[in-house]
């Protein structure tokens, strides 16, 4: 049993042979699936996916890139999309300050909707952040406070400090292919000591294929590939790691279960 916390089958390479991919998962053991939008115009096929697959969810949101042209969605029109009994999550939604798309207040502005939806609905805000520690930091305690929410810190690559402030708050972590990378040492020595129980996989598909796949486009099939090189990373039985990422995954996204 495995869950792919974060993929994109609605991305151009993978939309055109989505069911494949999505069959090449399920042979290799994946039984969920969760479809990430980053924009609006995406979130109807995203949820059309979701609705025809019932190993596959969906979230809504908009991604730290997209926030300069998504200034009408605000946190009502995200709980509004929500209610779909298919739509399991908020995001991805974060900061990205490595290539600055949209200004950095926008996406600030953006990023603290999602979390008032989060909030409000009780789905986990799925959150990206990249050369960008301090403020996403800043924003997700500076919320925390105001009232908890649950979410995840998607495609993780941050400092350990950072870790270990996002566990603090309750937060989960997902691992990418990003960890089976040769030069990842640093990257790895966190994934090896997180918490089980607070521990995700993901593919970012069709991006980040692990090391046996590099060079190919991601796949939800590939998460098998990093779930084993963890449990060699961490030593432990790499059936039982993907069972308990694969739980976690359902604990945190309740809602796949109700």
């Amino acid at each position: 049993m495995l869950a792919d916390s974060h993929c994109h089958l609605n991305y151009d390479g993978v939309a055109e042979i989505q069911g494949e991919v999505i069959a090449r998962a399920r042979a290799r053991g994946v039984t969920a699936m969760l479809n990430i939008a980053t924009r609006e115009r995406e979130w109807d096929a995203v949820l059309a996916t979701a609705q025809r697959e019932p190993d596959v969810w969906a979230t809504v949101g908009i991604h730290p890139h997209e926030a300069d042209q998504h200034t009408h969605i605000d946190t009502a029109r995200l709980i509004e999309r929500a209610e779909h009994p298919r739509v399991v999550g908020l995001g991805e939604s974060g900061l990205d300050y490595h290539y600055d798309h949209s200004d950095r207040a926008r996406q600030q502005t953006s990023f603290r909707a999602h979390i008032a939806a989060a909030r409000q609905t009780g789905l986990p805000i799925v959150v990206h952040t990249r050369d960008a520690e301090y403020d996403t930091y800043a924003i997700l305690a500076d919320e925390m406070g105001k009232g908890a929410y649950p979410g995840v810190i998607h495609c993780f690559t941050a400092s350990s400090d950072f870790a270990d402030k996002a566990l603090d708050l309750g937060l989960y972590i997902s691992m990418s292919g990003i960890v089976t990378f040769k030069n990842a040492r640093d990257l790895q020595a966190i994934a090896a000591r997180l918490p089980i129980d607070r521990l995700l996989v993901e593919t970012d598909a069709p991006f980040l294929a692990p090391i046996p796949n590099r060079g190919k486009p991601g796949e939800p099939a590939f998460v098998a590939d990093t779930v084993a090189f963890l449990a060699r990373l961490r030593g432990e039985d790499p059936t039982e790691l993907a069972s308990r990422t694969a739980a976690n995954f359902h604990t945190l996204f309740a809602k796949t279960v109700a």
